[in-house]
Formats: structure tokens, sequence, C-alpha cells
């Protein structure tokens, strides 16, 4: 009996650094599903994003299409993110890139995007909504976006960049958010790592 009373304190504060370690690798554990959103595809098809995630691990980047800088390396850290996990055989892992710009990123417009860079669509879907649809969605991660720099060429067509967050996310496979990191400069094995964590 006097053991288990000299062991309680120290099991108590290893489970305490247990709990710790895991918030902190992880701090955030938001349910994303209680909502759904619909979406259509890169191939026009109209998806469920509630389903599309279900039971998967899912890297999610914002973006758009007409962005000079930030968007491409968001992409390309989420690619090379990609091609580790599948050199290390890990399964159910899903990618998405949802664009916050639904006035020029059409469903054709985002497969070319795609296509231009390699990217396959078996685990990578890009995802287009409507207005509305997308302000809540941008809404629901915290993500800001807005026009910047409007011009016009000599026939009247406007053009514009967007000043917006810079963003990936990870979503477990019971669809919680868990946490955010800088798209364009994340620290790859930090999320490698942190994948790798959520299948074990």
């Amino acid at each position: 009996m006097r053991i288990t009373k000299n062991l309680f304190p120290l099991l108590f504060s290893l489970f305490f650094l247990f709990i710790s370690g895991c918030e902190s690798r992880l701090p955030l554990n938001t349910d994303i599903t209680n909502r759904d959103f619909t979406f259509y595809n890169q191939d026009s098809t109209e998806v469920s994003f509630q389903k599309l995630i279900k039971e998967h691990i899912t890297v999610i980047g914002f973006i758009y299409t007409h962005c000079p800088d930030v968007c491409p390396m968001t992409t390309h850290n989420m690619q090379l993110t990609q091609d580790r996990l599948k050199k290390e055989g890990m399964q159910n892992v899903k990618f998405i890139s949802v664009t916050f710009d639904p006035n020029r990123d059409f469903p054709s417009v985002l497969k070319k995007y795609a296509k231009i860079r390699d990217i396959g669509f078996k685990d990578w879907t890009f995802l287009w909504g409507d207005k509305k649809n997308t302000d809540s969605f941008m809404d629901r991660f915290d993500i800001t976006f807005f026009p910047a720099d409007t011009t016009y060429s000599p026939d009247g067509e406007m053009s514009y960049s967007m000043m917006h967050t810079d963003r990936i996310s990870l979503i477990d496979n019971y669809g919680k958010l868990r946490k955010n990191y800088r798209g364009s400069r994340v620290n790859l094995d930090e999320l490698f790592n942190d994948i790798k964590y959520l299948g074990d």
C-alpha cells in the first residue's frame, strides 16, 4: 500500500507531462465536420467536404491560382510532404487545395493548375465553391483574404492580386482541426512528423 502511495505522485506527473506534450504538439482540437460544405472538384463534380475527409488524415492548403509567390510555395510544400509519405509507405492521408478566389478559379482552372505541377488526383482534390460557401468555409478556418492592387487592361478586363492568410492546416481522421502551419515556409519535418504521429 505504501508503494502505491509513493508511486501516485510520480504517475500523476508523468500523465500530466504526456497530456501537456500532446497539447503542445497538436494544440487545436476543433470539430470542423459539425457543418458540411458543398464544393465542386477539379472535374466539376459536386462533393461533400465532410465525406471527402471522413476517416482520413487531411492536409489542406488555401490558395488562389493567380498568386505569384505564397500559394505556389504552399502547394510545393504539400507536394514534398506527399512524396515523403509515399516513400515511407504511409497511407490514408488526403491532400486538399481550396481556392478563396471563386470568381476566377473555376474547376477547369484548378485542374490546369494541378496538371502544370504534375499533381495527380488519386489522393489530392482541388475545390471550388461559390462566394457564399467560400466565405463561410474560410471563416471556419480563420482565413483572411481580400483583393488588392486591382488593375484594368486596355479592353477593360479586371485583374487583381490578393492579400491572404498563408496557411496549411492539418485535420485528423476524426474531422478535428489539430494544427495550423505557415504554408509557404512550413517546417516540412514538423508537418511530416505530426502526420505520422496522428497515424500511429
